[in-house]
């Protein structure tokens, strides 16, 4: 049976704009081309997981508009097996404007949560069921700070397995930190998390030993290019990123965190599992949209067999 992944996290309707080039401040510009599709990072999470095999219960909260509309059909044409969507009647559903530049594929993005930050104690504590059942409860830092303390609380005391995906930064205590058993930033959020500013393996060292110094136990720092450095207590292991040419850059993090994710779900080790999600990711940047063109676990495990001489070094 594939393992159980909880993904409590945001939904965002994004409208891509496809630029020759980012516009500079008061240049309007005509764009290639637009879409609009479903975003946040936990439904992108969540679809991320679905597709790299895993059993899927999403859990977000929209707003009462027609952009709710589009969510709920979103949710059920996707592979995500369950989800739940809670509504506020005060705030709309969180949407993001994106800008993706051809010039390589990177991407500007600015963000309206709505009802995302207005998830409830009352909320969190009808999904207890489905959070204690997991295997793994995947989170970010899209929702209210009060909501992310409280989930990092049921699920330590509930002993589920906790990755939290500190995106977008937002300060919570130390101590609720290290509640979960894997952090996984990315280079600016490491600095965010810690000082340390981190620009290569050896700066993300320094800053995954800040992060144990929290009390943090697995610390999984994402470099781009540059792969990836897990730190446990057994060590350092440098996650090598796959080769890739990249269109669109949205939503790699979130292809990451999800089928990292899915993988522990199905008893992987950790170093394994991020080499898989290096390999997920890397066919994710390939393709256009975050959730439009998400991979499958076939398309991972064809990367890894394409450059099946890269491996996790120590």
């Amino acid at each position: 049976m594939a393992g159980k992944v909880c993904v409590f996290g945001a939904f965002n309707v994004d409208v891509v704009a496809r630029m020759a080039r980012f516009p500079r401040p008061g240049e309007s510009m005509v764009a290639t081309s637009s879409l609009m599709g479903a975003g946040g990072k936990g439904a992108n999470q969540a679809l991320a997981a679905a597709r790299a095999g895993a059993r899927v219960h999403y859990i977000g909260k929209v707003g009462n508009d027609s952009f709710a509309n589009f969510a709920r059909q979103h949710l059920n044409q996707s592979e995500i097996n369950v989800w739940t969507l809670f509504e506020s009647q005060e705030k709309p559903t969180g949407n993001a404007l994106i800008y993706v530049s051809e010039e390589n594929g990177e991407n500007m993005i600015g963000v309206d949560p709505g009802a995302n930050l207005t998830v409830t104690e009352e909320e969190i504590d009808s999904c207890l069921p489905v959070i204690k059942s997991s295997d793994i409860l995947l989170i970010q830092m899209e929702n209210n700070g009060e909501a992310v303390i409280s989930l990092l609380k049921h699920a330590h005391e509930n002993n589920v397995y906790v990755i939290l995906n500190p995106a977008p930064f937002q300060k919570i205590p130390d101590e609720v930190l290290a509640l979960a058993n894997l952090v996984t930033p990315n280079s600016i959020e490491a600095e965010l998390l810690t000082g340390v500013v981190v620009h290569d393996i050896d700066s993300a060292k320094m800053a995954a030993r800040a992060l144990h110094g929290k009390g943090i136990e697995n610390v999984l720092i994402t470099l781009g290019l540059k792969g990836a450095l897990l730190s446990t207590p057994s060590g350092f292991a440098h996650i090598p990123a796959y080769p890739a040419h990249p269109i669109d850059t949205t939503g790699a993090g979130d292809s990451f965190n999800g089928s990292l994710a899915a993988c522990l779900s199905n008893g992987e080790k950790l170093e394994a599992a991020a080499l898989f999600a290096s390999a997920f990711a890397s066919v994710s940047v390939e393709r256009v949209g975050a959730t439009q063109d998400m991979p499958y676990k076939k398309d991972a495990m064809e990367r890894m067999r394409q450059f099946s001489s890269l491996a996790v070094a120590s």
